[in-house]
């Protein structure tokens, strides 16, 4: 575990290898959702699943976002308060693909302080089925995340939750570079 100081206080950030379904210590886990947030491979489809029917039902009417956005609602069966929905870019197609996947992760925080939680679980977006590379997607995330930690009076633990062991190591590689310059 890393600790970031901010002007608020500290803030936790963890690199963990496991499923982002299966966190019941987070107040929100994020989703790396669709355009039209339904079900899907990956994070989504683990996500949904886990979270039954009516994590479907309840985004059919946020539906569709676009590439950077995010929303939020409820968890349903999820062990966790709510699901952070989070469009991230198609690598080589949807561009700036850095500000969109950073607008991504900004959203999130945003919406999990706006809700005043206190811990919020992060998959690697984009890194699946949309083709970013893992090592600059990590970088966009956590310049981003050292980039609002100072703004963010509620959120206080982040957790980035990585499929593979492979993503873990770069994960933090990317983490301890950023920190150590």
């Amino acid at each position: 575990m890393t600790t970031v100081k901010t002007n608020s206080g500290r803030l936790k950030v963890e690199l963990v290898r496991g499923n982002i379904a299966n966190q019941p210590d987070m107040d929100a886990v994020v989703n790396a959702a669709n355009a039209s947030l339904l079900p899907g491979s990956g994070v989504a489809g683990a996500i949904h699943r886990a979270a039954g029917p009516g994590l479907e039902e309840e985004c059919r009417g946020l539906a569709p976002i676009a590439p950077g956005e995010a929303v939020i609602t409820n968890a349903h069966r999820l062990p966790n308060e709510y699901v952070i929905h989070c469009l991230g870019p198609v690598y080589g197609q949807d561009e700036p693909s850095d500000q969109l996947l950073a607008s991504c992760y900004r959203q999130a925080l945003q919406l999990a302080d706006d809700k005043k939680l206190s811990s919020v679980a992060f998959p690697a977006i984009s890194t699946g089925v949309f083709g970013y590379p893992v090592a600059p997607a990590a970088r966009v995330a956590f310049l981003t995340l050292l980039d609002v930690a100072d703004h963010l009076r509620w959120v206080k633990h982040i957790r980035f939750v990585l499929f593979t062991e492979d993503d873990l190591a770069l994960h933090e590689q990317v983490l301890e570079a950023l920190l150590n310059q």
